[in-house]
């Protein structure tokens, strides 16, 4: 029981109506709500995500430095992958209905959803669950640095990296114009085999120091 919080107070919350607190929107089929302790104060060790998506589109790549995550599938069916920092491999985990996936605190993970319908829950351990996004560290690393760092050209990967948008949570973007390749579907699911794992090293999850916080 949270010793701070006053039980009597006519403040204090034990009921919320989460479809009221949205936290990203794509579109009527794809957004995410959120219960957090801004929501509902006497949270303790808990907090969620209401998760809404059709097929194809992808919770982006992230991770969360301050709570593990239990991602329980209502309905539909997706994909969680997780890169495991101690194998330095991605691990693929299809849920559908009534299954779970979990991801360790701090492990990079993404979740892609396989069937229209689809409904998530993402519950974490901590009333306020803090996330570190792809499209960030993409988009606010700077150029020069990926570029000497991975020896790479600085202006191809500036022109690469160019249509990403910050805080993008569900991919791909409305605005995308990217030519589809008919063998996505099946390679955003089964990407085990021969994945870079160079992208992800630990080091730049640990050392990245602009969290957002959800909430």
């Amino acid at each position: 029981m949270a010793s701070s919080l006053d039980y009597t107070s006519p403040t204090t919350q034990f009921t919320f109506d989460v479809n009221n607190s949205n936290l990203f929107t794509k579109d009527s089929h794809n957004f995410i709500n959120i219960l957090g302790i801004n929501q509902l104060n006497t949270l303790e060790n808990v907090s969620l995500l209401d998760i809404f998506l059709s097929a194809n589109n992808v919770i982006e790549p992230h991770y969360h430095h301050n709570a593990a995550e239990l991602v329980y599938c209502i309905s539909g069916s997706s994909v969680v992958s997780i890169f495991n920092p101690f194998t330095r491999q991605m691990q693929d985990y299809p849920i559908k209905p009534g299954q779970v996936a979990n991801v360790p605190q701090g492990w990079w993970h993404y979740e892609v959803a396989t069937v229209d319908n689809t409904h998530l829950l993402a519950i974490f351990n901590t009333p306020t669950p803090e996330v570190i996004l792809g499209s960030d560290l993409l988009k606010y690393t700077p150029s020069n640095i990926m570029s000497h760092t991975y020896c790479l050209d600085e202006n191809q990967w500036k022109k690469s990296t160019s249509p990403i948008q910050p805080s993008t949570f569900i991919g791909p973007s409305k605005n995308c114009n990217r030519k589809q390749n008919p063998n996505d579907e099946v390679k955003l699911n089964y990407h085990n085999q021969g994945y870079d794992q160079h992208h992800y090293q630990n080091h730049y999850i640990q050392y990245y120091q602009h969290p957002r916080y959800w909430g």
